[in-house]
């Protein structure tokens, strides 16, 4: 009785709920990894690289057994599955858009061959935590209590018994079809399973213990860096969660920070819309700008040529290396959306197309919550004052003087008490006559 293991966004070998079902569902699987076009053409660079890089660790930890083809899921898994006469196809359950009209899509070309979805890349599945009346959680702090609550499964300690791993080759070349993983140059994250759980660990004996206090800070570089691991699940949630002492401050803000993950997860879940429209349907009616001069100044933020050193240091370092970190990315976002009054959605696309970690759920609320439009959001009336937010989280201009080399040399990286060095752009802006432009157009909708 063969079964395909089809893989998504779940490449790893270790605590694999579906490769368990797919074992005990026959002694024979075929794993495979279908390369979606639309996927592709929506995907970055470095995330299709961090990607290939994955597929390529993923398949050495098969055996080699692992057949990488290209298509549309609808037609190669099909093909796939009648080829093995397969009596099913497992996979982990996925809860955006996009991936349920693509399921959807599957089950109803596969007929009578069940698509089982079991496991998901969460720690709780979008849909699970809700009201006791069965409707979703608008708000985060009691969706987080109710997560808590909830709980979920410990990981699996070890791997179930080896299948027979059906080769692909012993399938004819036409119904493979296999495809040489992309290579788009180097990624500067290492890949894979193994590297996800030697990264953990490095951070659990080094970083935990002060991730309450150093997350936040810039120059510290307090963060885990585990968001592009958790993006292509090369480790469950659940392996990191059974590492957090619920008793440690540094571990329960960890966990805060999983718990996020999960809400706005389940906000997609529940409002599919919200990935590219306000989930706040009161801020349609707000005024954003998108004359040429707004493309201009879109232009110079994306450069990191704004003339505000904190914004001009986060964009500079997602340019560099497809991550930013979190402050720097809410910090940068207001500034795109109450400075330049842009809309959030030129903002979150770039960062979908240069983000490694580049993830829809994570991404898009991230993005609303500073633009005001989402659950729970930042106050519109709330703007960073991005010379301000330098100083408190980059109080030593450390993080400034790495990814903004024209200060690198200069004694107050925020230029607060240093003159501008000549070879630094002046502001594109004035925030405070900006920030009052911000809170003019908001009282326009708000009364």
């Amino acid at each position: 009785m063969p079964a395909l293991l089809w893989y998504r966004r779940d490449l790893r070998v270790d605590d694999l709920p579906a490769l368990s079902a797919a074992v005990a569902d026959g002694p024979e699987v075929l794993c495979c990894f279908v390369l979606d076009p639309r996927l592709e053409a929506s995907s970055g660079q470095r995330r299709l690289q961090f990607l290939g890089d994955c597929l390529r660790h993923l398949r050495d930890d098969l055996g080699g057994r692992l057949l990488i083809t290209r298509g549309l899921p609808q037609q190669r898994i099909p093909q796939l599955a009648a080829a093995i006469s397969a009596t099913a196809v497992h996979v982990s359950e996925d809860f955006a858009p996009f991936g349920r009209r693509r399921d959807e899509q599957v089950q109803a070309a596969l007929g009578e061959i069940p698509l089982v979805a079991t496991g998901s890349p969460y720690l709780v599945s979008p849909g699970r935590v809700v009201k006791d009346d069965g409707s979703p959680y608008r708000v985060f702090t009691p969706f987080f209590r109710r997560w808590r609550e909830h709980g979920w499964r410990r990981p699996a300690l070890s791997r179930p018994e080896p299948p027979h791993w059906i080769d692909s080759t012993e399938l004819s070349s036409k119904t493979a079809q296999p495809v040489e993983i992309p290579d788009l140059g180097h990624a500067d994250l290492p890949a894979g399973e193994v590297a996800a759980r030697d990264h953990w660990k490095a951070f659990v004996a080094n970083g935990l213990d002060r991730y309450h206090q150093d997350r936040d800070l810039l120059g510290r570089d307090g963060a885990s860096r585990m968001s592009a691991y958790l993006k292509f699940c090369n480790i469950h949630p659940r392996s990191m969660a059974a590492d957090l002492d619920p008793h440690s401050p540094g571990a329960t803000a960890y966990l805060r920070q999983l718990a996020f993950r999960d809400f706005y997860a389940a906000v997609l879940r529940h409002w599919p819309r919200s990935a590219w429209q306000n989930w706040n349907n009161e801020f349609d009616s707000i005024q954003t700008d998108s004359d040429a001069q707004a493309q201009r100044l879109f232009e110079r933020w994306k450069a990191g040529t704004t003339g505000f050193p904190l914004v001009d240091a986060g964009m500079r370092e997602l340019l560099a290396t497809g991550f930013m970190h979190n402050r720097a990315r809410m910090i940068v976002a207001s500034f795109l959306v109450k400075d330049l009054h842009l809309p959030w959605q030129w903002g979150a696309r770039w960062f979908l197309d240069q983000l490694i970690d580049g993830d829809l759920a994570n991404n898009q609320h991230g993005w609303q919550w500073c633009a005001g439009t989402g659950t729970d959001a930042s106050p519109y009336f709330r703007v960073f004052n991005p010379t301000l937010q330098g100083r408190k989280f980059d109080p030593d201009g450390a993080y400034v003087r790495r990814w903004v080399p024209e200060l690198a040399d200069v004694t107050d990286a925020h230029l607060v008490r240093q003159a501008r060095p000549p070879d630094y752009p002046e502001p594109i802006v004035d925030h405070g006559r900006e920030r009052a432009e911000a809170l003019r157009r908001y009282q326009r909708i708000s009364t």
